[in-house]
């Protein structure tokens, strides 16, 4: 037999053969007519999930993308050679396509009286299939592929035998969806910016450089689309977002790939309060669209997502959290040494924002359980936030955080341009020499504000975090399909 044939016919998915037989089922009971039904025939299609060879029966169980449905063989009904094939030349992970007509076994179980079968694809590799059996009306798997760094190298297999896994993804699609559906309802256009860019910002980021050979010009996978989807408001669009990828040659951890999804919109005459109240309101709906409710469960913890949130700042958190007020410390170096006295470890040559910074993430970030803002940002690690006009070491940013997890920035925008050219040269002058601090200076983003920008609200988050949130996962590599991994070497 050919092992990988051309054609496959299928008339109905798994869940769709048992869904009508229910339905036939169901119109005949209700008809109370005690006569046979009509048998119904289906052709299915799926991978070969398990087999009981019991001589001249066999019953086997295939999985498709919907679901399982049993097989019942008999020697009688499909003769001796393809009776013996089944049994003696196909294998778990196989996939077979079975043409029969629905009953019922004698155990209740919905199946396939199978009259045709064809091999579709034969698996030279065994899968690393578990052992499933039911205990008590649960299923338990023994032997279960569970070696974190081979489901992350091998996905596919991950995804072909641990069914969660595969829930895992399609709730991160729901998620984009929904993300989606919420900002086309509030009059938002989605848009389409540059990956490949001539010079990157709209963060503090290493890039990635690559080099476009017929322009002899190197380019940088963007960090943000910040700053692209800021010409868009100048250009006449009042509400604009974009979901996709950017990408920082950065560490990798928990919560951090060098490739990540990212969502950023902007919204004319907003700051950074309509922001916020958006932003509550964006998660609470997704919440309850995804799950049922406002409130989820993450490792353990129970999280109430409904509106409103609390905003602290941040100078007040840190107060709170590591009893220290930064704006008593002029200087770096009387901050790191305020910061070591109170039992931390501050990064060493680094800016007094940095360090600020770095408080929030050691003191204040893992005590954010519930939906929290904290604003009010120093100006210094800010570079495209309108100052607070009362308070000149601050801007008009925030940040929000769910279970101890940063999940998204935003700021009341600047668009002063003479500020912005400034604010550019002064992070140059700040950072000489530090790629991962400097925000260079983009002549052509200046020249899109003078020609004028309307007061603006924008927000960034990861819908990676965010994927995280919702199927109650710790690692970014569990909500990514292919994360990046060091070679073996």
């Amino acid at each position: 037999m050919d092992p990988y044939p051309l054609r496959v016919e299928r008339s109905h998915s798994n869940a769709d053969a048992v869904a009508a037989f229910l339905e036939a089922e169901a119109r005949q009971q209700a008809a109370g007519d005690e006569a046979a039904a009509d048998p119904i025939a289906v052709t299915v299609t799926g991978r070969l999930a398990s087999m009981r060879d019991m001589g001249r029966t066999v019953f086997a169980h295939i999985e498709d993308g919907s679901g399982r449905i049993q097989l019942f063989l008999r020697l009688n009904d499909i003769g001796e050679e393809s009776h013996t094939q089944f049994r003696k030349l196909l294998d778990l992970g196989d996939f077979v396509q079975a043409s029969g007509t629905l009953f019922r076994t004698r155990m209740g179980e919905i199946s396939v009286h199978v009259q045709e079968w064809k091999l579709l694809a034969k698996a030279i590799s065994p899968l690393p299939v578990p052992k499933v059996q039911e205990i008590d009306g649960e299923i338990v798997r023994y032997s279960a592929f569970r070696d974190v760094e081979e489901r992350y190298r091998q996905r596919y297999a991950d995804l072909a035998v641990n069914p969660e896994v595969r829930d895992i993804f399609r709730t991160r699609a729901r998620l984009i969806r929904l993300l989606r559906e919420f900002l086309d309802k509030h009059g938002f256009l989605e848009v389409e910016t540059p990956v490949m860019q001539p010079l990157y910002g709209g963060a503090a980021a290493r890039p990635f450089v690559t080099h476009h050979n017929q322009l002899k010009q190197d380019l940088y996978l963007r960090i943000s689309f910040e700053l692209y989807l800021k010409r868009l408001i100048v250009g006449g669009y009042e509400r604009v977002y974009e979901i996709g990828r950017d990408f920082r040659n950065e560490g990798v951890d928990a919560t951090h790939n060098p490739e990540f999804t990212q969502l950023e919109f902007y919204a004319a005459y907003w700051d950074y309060h309509d922001v916020m109240r958006f932003t509550e309101k964006m998660i609470a709906y997704v919440a309850r669209e995804l799950t049922g409710s406002t409130t989820i469960t993450y490792q353990g913890d129970e999280i109430d997502l409904s509106p409103p949130w609390p905003r602290i700042t941040l100078r007040d958190a840190i107060r709170q959290f590591a009893e220290i007020d930064y704006l008593e410390h002029e200087t770096a170096e009387e901050l790191a040494a305020a910061i070591r006295a109170a039992g931390g470890h501050p990064r060493e040559n680094v800016s007094w924002g940095k360090l600020v910074d770095g408080l929030l993430g050691d003191f204040v970030q893992p005590r954010l359980i519930r939906p929290t803002f904290i604003t009010d940002y120093p100006r210094d690690i800010s570079p495209l936030a309108k100052r607070i006009p009362e308070d000149p070491r601050h801007v008009e940013r925030f940040e929000f955080f769910i279970a101890g997890m940063e999940l998204g920035n935003a700021f009341t925008e600047l668009n002063d341009p003479l500020d912005q050219a400034e604010r550019f040269a002064e992070m140059q002058r700040l950072h000489e020499g530090d790629v991962e601090e400097a925000h260079p200076i983009d002549e052509d983003y200046l020249r899109a504000l003078r020609y004028g920008m309307p007061p603006t609200g924008g927000f960034g988050t990861g819908v990676d975090r965010l994927a995280m949130l919702f199927t109650d996962t710790t690692s970014i590599r569990d909500v990514l399909l292919f994360p990046h991994l060091r070679s073996r070497e």
